[in-house]
């Protein structure tokens, strides 16, 4: 969606909560989304939204809970108002953001609050595994016992073949994420990862070994969304979201002309570039979807970043921007955060907010203006990319 010349209509985002990744026994889901959003609000004022919008795609089938709207916005104490629950497997939480953003963008509420929310450490892999590949096509993949994480793994295993590479071609990715998750400290883990310790690692779906996914965690994000001519003065600097696009591309791998092409990835990138009036090159940041290392190459060349066989290569200079890289996965993406799967994309804007406004840490990028986030849905059947950028303005 193209932004409007008017400032006036521009949508920021003031006021951000994250709860750390991990395995939280001793907290429900709703009492995760309770701390995030506490958080959010607190940073935006005690702001109260007039809609909330809830990411998440697990809890019908984890956590026996649909209705996520209604039960967090009544146990937020945000009685009566409008909530609904947005569900787009993996790329849920960007997708949340995108129908807040319309939303503030035609006039039809003025404040708006996007949570994402993931729970599943209260049940074993098994159950966990079937509930992912609820995002595989049904009729013609996950009946025939198939997982998200086998998927990935033929994908891996076409472009080792395709481009004639060594096993652990994609290790950079990995040893990317962990080196920035140090820095992280909403982490799940905070360890730095050596190539020596990738190469020894078990197989989980060959040629995929346990560093190639990342692992599910517990969490909870939040964001507080303003129109600007209702932007308050809060001490912190806004972020305003300068373009959102989401794109599909068909959910079954087989359907595909090219499965080493994520085409929903190269429409949404290209959308959200134009709307933003931005190119590749004036994007300082960009935080991918590392489910599993194969989507890091994949999705770089989708993008436009690098080219076909070469995503690769991408991520070796990518950690300090160094050599014309572009930063990626700042504060250790799914990988060394955890994945929250419906709630990734939440995360990722609380994290690319903490860039912008220069809160990152021993995770700075210096001098970031521009950030570019994306998050996925399955094997990349759903791309949503927002552009983030700084507020320089009065």
């Amino acid at each position: 969606m193209t932004n409007s010349t008017n400032p006036n209509q521009d949508i920021y985002i003031i006021g951000t909560g994250i709860t750390p990744a991990g395995e939280h026994w001793e907290r429900s889901l709703r009492e995760l989304a309770l701390q995030a959003i506490s958080l959010a609000r607190t940073e935006a004022g005690n702001l109260e939204p007039q809609a909330v919008y809830v990411a998440n795609m697990l809890a019908p089938a984890l956590s026996r809970q649909s209705q996520l709207g209604a039960l967090l916005a009544d146990f937020a104490s945000l009685h009566g108002v409008e909530a609904a629950t947005i569900e787009a497997a993996g790329a849920s939480g960007g997708m949340a953001l995108r129908q807040a953003y319309l939303a503030l963008r035609s006039g039809a509420v003025s404040s708006a609050l996007v949570v994402g929310v993931e729970k599943v450490t209260e049940r074993v892999s098994a159950e966990v595994e079937a509930a992912l590949t609820t995002s595989s096509d049904a009729d013609y993949e996950s009946i025939h016992g198939i997982t998200q994480t086998s998927l990935a793994a033929m994908l891996m295993r076409r472009y080792l073949y395709d481009y004639d590479l060594p096993a652990d071609a994609l290790a950079d990715f990995s040893l990317i994420a962990h080196a920035n998750g140090v820095h992280n400290p909403n982490a799940m883990f905070r360890k730095p990862l050596t190539r020596e310790t990738y190469q020894r690692a078990s197989m989980i779906s060959d040629p995929m070994n346990m560093f190639d996914s990342a692992p599910m965690a517990d969490g909870a994000a939040a964001l507080l969304l303003i129109r600007a001519a209702d932007k308050p003065d809060l001490g912190l600097p806004p972020v305003r979201i300068s373009s959102s696009s989401a794109a599909t591309a068909s959910i079954a791998l087989h359907d595909r002309p090219d499965p080493l092409h994520f085409s929903a990835v190269t429409k949404s990138t290209r959308q959200a570039l134009n709307d933003a009036g931005l190119t590749l090159d004036e994007i300082d940041f960009f935080e991918l979807h590392d489910r599993y290392s194969i989507f890091g190459a994949l999705t770089l060349e989708a993008a436009g970043f690098a080219a076909r066989g070469e995503g690769w290569r991408y991520a070796g200079g990518s950690a300090s921007g160094e050599d014309g890289y572009i930063p990626l996965l700042t504060f250790g993406g799914s990988k060394a955060r955890g994945d929250i799967g419906g709630a990734t994309g939440v995360y990722q804007a609380a994290e690319a907010v903490l860039q912008l406004q220069g809160r990152a840490g021993e995770a700075q990028v210096q001098g970031a203006r521009h950030g570019m986030i994306q998050c996925l849905g399955g094997m990349a059947a759903t791309a949503v990319t927002h552009v983030l950028s700084r507020f320089d303005g009065p």
